[in-house]
């Protein structure tokens, strides 16, 4: 074999890896985990004595290309073992016949050999987080987690929220990453990326339930359980809707009840356009037409995402 074809050979083998897992998607949580590390620079350190002033902690180039390589090698673990476990519902629905391990483009052996490289990858990043154990004690059950939402659907209607959960781990484990110690001394130091990561758990949940509704009538034939299967795309869309407007609730609250992050007018003014986009996206999709849900699942949440990032990121520097 020339060393162009092999050279060509390896690249169409790596587009399908990062075909199979949807790598454009990591755009939806990787801003949240970044914002997470910039907050956790940027918030304070509270240290207990009224004589002592609040300190920062030291930026490491090392910290960061950790949360990058935990936040991809997670997420690409995940979406493969989601593929896999599903390959056989993937086959039978129309709308994912064309996936690659249906058509036989990728084998199960080698996505079960990328799971084992992905889950490898994310335990070997969290080294480089020492002196600090959490992330890597903490690897293992949340890999597991983040496994486990691929047999959700399996036996709960809620699945378009353990997906939510998952999700919302990507700023709650950067933070634990970054201020482990402090996390362990003082839990309370917790609650910036637990509101962050409640903003990140009903945003997932509601527009994975509106993706959802494409497979309402298959979930519905094959016994999947997901909102739509058990309300119908009306009633789901209406969940997706109460869902967002927590997820709007909580960003807005944060503004007045988290005195550690002193956001202000400019993140609220950026809820606004988050509220509008939001508004948007439900607009797009109705119980009559689902034509427009990949340009309000992708798209406006790309937006959504890469907004909570420049404008939190930017009412951190201004404080």
């Amino acid at each position: 074999m020339s060393e162009a074809i092999l050279q060509q050979t390896v690249f169409n083998r790596v587009r399908h890896y990062l075909e199979l897992i949807r790598f454009s998607h990591t755009i939806f949580a990787m801003p949240f985990a970044l914002l997470a590390t910039i907050w956790a620079y940027t918030v304070p350190v509270d240290t207990g004595t009224p004589t002592e002033p609040n300190r920062y902690l030291t930026f490491h180039w090392r910290y960061l290309l950790g949360i990058v390589l935990c936040m991809v090698a997670a997420r690409s673990f995940a979406m493969a073992v989601n593929r896999l476990l599903d390959h056989r519902f993937d086959a039978a629905n129309p709308r994912t016949a064309n996936r690659h391990l249906p058509r036989g483009i990728l084998k199960r052996q080698q996505v079960f050999l990328f799971c084992v490289v992905c889950a490898l990858g994310f335990i070997a990043s969290t080294l480089l987080f020492l002196p600090n154990p959490l992330p890597l004690l903490l690897s293992i059950p949340v890999l597991l987690f983040l496994g486990g939402y691929s047999l959700t659907k399996r036996f709960t209607y809620l699945a378009h929220y353990w997906l939510g959960i998952a999700l919302m781990l990507a700023p709650i484990c950067a933070w634990i990453a970054l201020r482990g110690q402090i996390v362990i001394e003082r839990p309370i130091d917790l609650m910036p990326s637990l509101w962050l990561g409640g903003v990140v758990l009903f945003w997932v949940a509601g527009f994975d339930i509106i993706y959802a509704c494409q497979d309402f009538a298959f979930d519905k034939e094959t016994g999947l359980r997901s909102i739509p299967a058990r309300l119908g795309v009306r009633g789901a869309l209406n969940v997706a809707k109460l869902s967002h407007l927590c997820m709007w609730i909580i960003a807005m609250s944060m503004t007045f009840l988290a005195p550690d992050l002193s956001l202000g007018w400019i993140f609220r003014s950026a809820l606004l356009v988050v509220g509008g986009l939001l508004w948007w996206e439900h607009s797009l999709v109705s119980e009559r037409s689902l034509e427009k849900v990949n340009i309000a699942f992708f798209e406006l949440n790309s937006m959504i995402s890469i907004v909570f990032l420049v404008i939190g990121s930017l009412d951190a520097w201004l404080r």
